[in-house]
């Protein structure tokens, strides 16, 4: 194959799919257009035909999609290095940003790149300290079958302490995040803090037989498989608008979350580029598409949830500050040991 062959080749399957459906994720690094990240799906769909062509409109800029998971960018980011990167914005979980952040991958923010920055809630900037921002934000509170549940839960401690719930209770497991939010929630609540991860898992063991999963939850819930979980609330919101009889609740120790954060990646050459995703995705516009597709809580303090999808957004104004702050540092630092202590509990 000749070298004009294979460069062409080359151009075009990346065009097609971005770069992981070469796993070479260099290739596209030589050119000047903005590739950003989502994941598969629903996101997919909603990135390409309304996020996208919102973003376009506004800015002019045509970005590429590049479609995976944290696990794969950070494997992909690694593979080109610091000096190449194959993403101009980068979007994964905290869990994932702050390892590659202290390994170099990200810029710390120019602010003055990012207008809205100043308009976001303190719980999307406080954990990046100005090196990212969190663009979404999906509450998690717990959620139940209001026909599989006499007593209504107020409290995480509820699924210790309310019988009722025993042998009912759904958990993300440990290689979710919202199962080491779980762990650091249960070590918070009985122990001395989220580090004190002994207290933690003796209390986990409390707990008896549960159900586990490392993504959907939603199945289980509306076969009635488990009645209580752990609840991302615009998951809930799309089965009651489907007509199953669930609720979530704030529980009054806090809020854990799934938080999208958004990376500048260093040495992109579409740094300007991306600079004006990251600010039209933390802007009124990208913050009011987001909250009406996914029902995420805004991170931006000027959008107000309108009358018609409180219920459905119920965590915003006030409510921001009521989520928890966690160790991703020393939750990653742990992470084997921890997996292994929490499948002697609950089995893999």
């Amino acid at each position: 194959m000749t070298e004009m062959n294979r460069r062409t080749m080359l151009q075009a399957l990346v065009a097609l799919g971005g770069a992981s459906v070469l796993n070479v994720p260099a290739v596209h690094a030589q050119a000047q257009d903005l590739v950003i990240t989502t994941y598969g799906g629903s996101w997919e769909k909603f990135w390409r035909d309304i996020l996208v062509p919102g973003f376009t409109e506004e800015t002019g800029i045509a970005p590429r999609l590049d479609i995976g998971l944290g696990r794969t960018y950070t494997t992909n980011m690694r593979a080109a290095g610091a000096e190449n990167p194959p993403y101009g914005c980068l979007m994964t979980n905290e869990i994932y940003s702050t390892v590659l952040r202290d390994e170099g991958y990200f810029e710390k923010l120019d602010l003055d790149l990012v207008p809205n920055y100043a308009d976001l809630y303190p719980v999307a900037t406080k954990a990046s300290d100005g090196w990212a921002a969190v663009g979404l934000i999906s509450p998690i509170g717990i959620g139940y079958r209001t026909d599989m549940v006499s007593t209504p839960p107020t409290s995480w401690k509820d699924l210790w302490e309310n019988e009722e719930l025993h042998g009912q209770l759904g958990l993300y497991n440990i290689k979710n995040s919202a199962g080491k939010m779980f762990l650091m929630l249960a070590s918070m609540i009985y122990g001395s803090g989220i580090r004190d991860v002994e207290t933690g898992f003796a209390k986990l063991a409390e707990l008896g037989p549960v159900y586990q999963t490392d993504f959907n939850m939603s199945t289980a819930m509306a076969t009635g498989e488990i009645a209580v979980a752990p609840f991302d609330f615009g998951e809930i919101a799309r089965l009651r608008n489907q007509g199953l009889p669930v609720d979530c609740i704030i529980p009054e120790e806090g809020l854990m979350m799934w938080d999208q954060t958004f990376n500048i990646c260093a040495n992109t050459p579409a740094r300007e580029a991306a600079y004006k995703y990251l600010d039209f995705v933390l802007g009124p516009k990208g913050q009011e598409l987001l909250m009406k597709e996914f029902f995420v809580s805004p991170v931006n303090r000027t959008v107000t949830v309108p009358e018609e999808l409180k219920r459905d957004v119920p965590v915003s104004g006030e409510a921001m500050s009521q989520f928890i702050d966690w160790d991703w540092d020393y939750m990653n630092a742990n992470a084997e040991e921890f997996a292994r202590r929490w499948n002697e509990i609950f089995g893999a």
